[in-house]
């Protein structure tokens, strides 16, 4: 048996002490850089363990920061970027959003939100940016109709939070495949038939709330205009994902569409395509240092025993495979509570889940599901995560207002559990 030592486990303490501290204080959970509290969390662990001198802790260091699966997980993070930076400034973003609204039936109008933010999440990869495309569409479909704004703008959230764990160029979902070694479509299939139920009883519930409705979705959000064309590059990354194709494959070939595509359109000249690429690169700059950072720190906790003590103490608690299941759920939750991302909880807990499926035998896409779908359901459930944030400050109402009509992420809380208790998996 390895070495345990709970004393290990002090820069991750150190990290949640000072980001959820420092949000209380303030109200404000995003006054701390996540990076920033890492980077403490890291001189933390170079502190510890006198018996390894620094150049050993900066070889650890470096070693578990130069993991196969962090880099490869960096470069798809950087390439996913470039695709979202390309196809936006390409139009795909308005176009998939008007032609979605535009097929609408009146009469389902709070389902077809829901039900085009699920198609923005799962092409764009992103629920903040679904939430920043929609909430304003969703907002003025409440004042003109009499609906309530917290239920148009939870449905929403609930649309971009049924996408943020299922698409294939999702951080969380690219976060949760490399730090378990599995294939993105093993891991898309067995979430999606996870998380299928909640999907559906939540359709049902946002039709019994809009039961009464009848307008026209043209008079509440005007033209409608939009180039089937441009939503082109989406249903390329996702097909291709979906057939098995290597993801750089995928997301280089959705950039260069959503290129040609631009440049045919006039959506941009050729020399800006360096710089719609270089700005979609960069808003994965944070997310690829905090992995880089987070791996190291992990990797002293690790040769400090303090990833061992963790095994030890849910293996402790818990007996056979459905124990460890709800071993890395509870794991994943608590840890997304605690840093409001679900990126980066998953980067915290994605080598502690592996070790314990490891050990108890859960397959490797059953373990990257839970660990994305349960980040996931606290990420659209708490009032300080910028998934509710971005949302109520777009409405001009609060986080609470909102959390009534979430249904979505509890319901796939709720399946995840039965599917963690009831249905029996192969080996």
């Amino acid at each position: 048996m390895k070495n345990k030592n709970l004393f290990a486990l002090l820069p991750i303490i150190v990290f949640l002490i000072l980001f959820v501290g420092v949000g209380i204080a303030t109200k404000d959970f995003y006054v701390m850089p996540t990076v920033v509290g890492f980077l403490i969390a890291l001189i933390v662990a170079f502190l510890q363990n006198k018996n390894n001198s620094f150049e050993k802790k900066l070889s650890i260091v470096a070693k578990g920061a130069g993991d196969e699966n962090i880099i490869t997980m960096c470069l798809i993070f950087i390439l996913a970027g470039a695709f979202s930076g390309a196809v936006k400034a390409a139009g795909g973003v308005e176009s998939t959003v008007n032609f979605g609204l535009s097929i609408l039936p009146s009469s389902f109008i709070i389902v077809g939100i829901f039900i085009i933010g699920c198609f923005i999440s799962v092409s764009m990869g992103t629920s903040v940016g679904t939430i920043a495309a929609l909430s304003p569409i969703a907002l003025g479909i409440a004042e003109k109709t009499g609906f309530s704004v917290p239920l148009c703008i939870g449905a929403v959230v609930c649309g971009a939070m049924f996408g943020d764990n299922l698409s294939m160029i999702s951080d969380t979902t690219i976060a949760a495949v490399r730090t378990q070694g599995c294939e993105m479509k093993d891991k898309f299939k067995q979430n999606f038939f996870i998380v299928l139920p909640a999907a559906i009883i939540t359709i049902l519930i946002f039709i019994f709330k809009a039961s009464n409705a009848d307008i026209d979705v043209t008079e509440v959000t005007g033209n409608l205009s939009y180039n089937f064309i441009q939503s082109i590059p989406y249903l390329v990354v996702l097909f291709g994902a979906l057939a098995g194709l290597n993801v750089f494959v995928v997301l280089i070939s959705g950039t260069l569409i959503s290129v040609i595509i631009g440049l045919a359109l006039g959506c941009f000249k050729f020399v800006e395509v360096f710089v719609v690429i270089g700005d979609g690169i960069a808003g994965m700059y944070e997310i690829t240092i905090i992995s880089l950072i987070v791996a190291g720190v992990v990797a002293l906790v690790k040769e400090n025993g303090g990833i061992e003590y963790i095994i030890q103490f849910i293996k402790s608690k818990i007996s056979g495979r459905k124990g460890a299941e709800l071993g890395i759920a509870l794991l994943a939750s608590v840890v997304d509570i605690c840093t409001a991302n679900n990126t980066v909880a998953i980067v915290m807990a994605g080598p502690i889940a592996k070790e314990i499926s490891n050990e108890f035998d859960v397959d490797a896409k059953t373990t990257a599901s839970i660990l994305d779908i349960f980040t996931s359901v606290w990420q659209g459930l708490i009032p300080y995560g910028a998934q509710l944030l971005t949302a109520a400050s777009l409405a001009g109402i609060t986080p609470i207002d909102i959390m009534p009509n979430l249904f979505y992420p509890i319901l796939m809380g709720v399946s995840a559990l039965i599917f963690i208790l009831l249905i029996k998996k192969r080996k």
